[in-house]
């Protein structure tokens, strides 16, 4: 057998790539708590000479309050260390429509300055007779407001939704994301959005030239987002499992949607990643921890993750070496 799909490095990812694309809402923070191990984590990267660039598929702050609120939790960021959703989703409104146009802004005031920057005219009736509509996260949305984005979009209103992100991690829990309203607007109009923020590539990409990457880093903890996004930009992606996402998720994940690294949180960053070889049927892992030798082994059998007695089922090599051996066993069975 071969491995397909994780990436081994002997270095420390962050010595090894020039540019890490760290999404915030379950990576760095969720809601006004910052995760445990991300602040310091990100520093140590940097001080190893990697770049940073925050990217994020929520739309509700401007990229000067997203650099303040990480300063908060010791991360010193300026703005242009930051992209967001408004940015991308203003950036596509230009591909199809010119300013100054008048369109009907449905977010926070975030949005309306994305708008303002780039020429366009916010409105916020659909009486006023918007070319566009665009759509963003605003967590003080009303019925009053989808409602106007759905009579404007009737009427003929290019639709723009910053992202499709169905939920977003909170410190209580998952709340509605963005696309969960738009959806709302989608279903009462009969008119689909567009959107170009992750899983597009667009946003990398954009971020990655905007720091003359060459070799960049995708870190994120949602499989269907984040990491889809860094497999359609051609960039290897970190998975950390500290949001939406789990273990179980990336085991079963399409090809389109697999990370080439898997961590428990940004510690992953600053760490070697061990090769997953194969032993027969068995996915191995042999390394050393605080001078100690261990090892991790797992096979399929009978449709199951079996792990050998000598693994750690909680040890994040065993997560590792789960999923190589449940990728392969799928690979073989197509």
């Amino acid at each position: 057998m071969v491995n397909e799909g994780l990436l081994a490095s002997d270095k420390p990812l962050s010595e090894v790539y020039d540019l890490a694309l760290i999404d915030l809402d379950g990576v760095m923070y969720k809601g006004n708590e910052s995760i445990k191990f991300a602040p310091e984590n990100v520093n140590i990267a940097r001080s190893n000479g990697m770049k940073t660039v925050f990217v994020t598929n929520n739309a509700s702050r401007t990229p000067e309050a997203v650099a303040e609120k990480l300063a908060g939790f010791g991360v010193p960021t300026n703005a242009s260390e930051v992209m967001t959703a408004a940015q991308i989703g203003v950036a596509l409104l230009k591909q199809h429509i010119k300013p100054p146009a008048k369109v009907l802004c449905i977010g926070t005031n975030a949005l309306e300055i994305a708008l303002k920057d780039e020429g366009y005219e916010p409105v916020f009736s659909a009486d006023d007779a918007p070319q566009a509509v665009i759509q963003g996260y605003d967590p003080d949305i009303n019925w009053a407001r989808l409602a106007e984005c759905a009579y404007a979009v009737e009427n003929g209103a290019l639709f723009i939704a910053t992202n499709m992100d169905m939920s977003l991690p909170q410190e209580r829990g998952f709340a509605p994301g963005n696309g969960s309203l738009v959806r709302s607007v989608e279903l009462a109009s009969g008119v689909k959005a567009l959107d170009d923020a992750k899983p597009s590539p667009a946003m990398y990409k954009s971020a990655s030239a905007r720091v003359n990457a060459k070799n960049p880093l995708v870190i994120g903890d949602r499989l269907e987002t984040d990491l889809a996004g860094a497999v359609a930009a051609g960039y290897s992606g970190l998975l950390v499992l500290t949001g939406v996402s789990t273990l179980q998720d990336a085991i079963s994940a399409v090809p389109e949607h697999r990370p080439k690294f898997i961590g428990k949180d940004l510690r992953a960053l600053n760490e070697p990643h061990p090769a997953v070889k194969f032993d027969g049927e068995w996915a191995v892992i042999d390394y050393v921890t605080n001078g100690i030798k261990r090892h991790a082994a797992a096979k399929i059998q009978d449709g199951e993750i079996v792990y050998d007695s000598r693994t750690d089922p909680k040890d994040v090599n065993a997560w590792r070496v789960a999923l190589v051996a449940s990728w392969n066993a799928g690979s073989d069975d197509e």
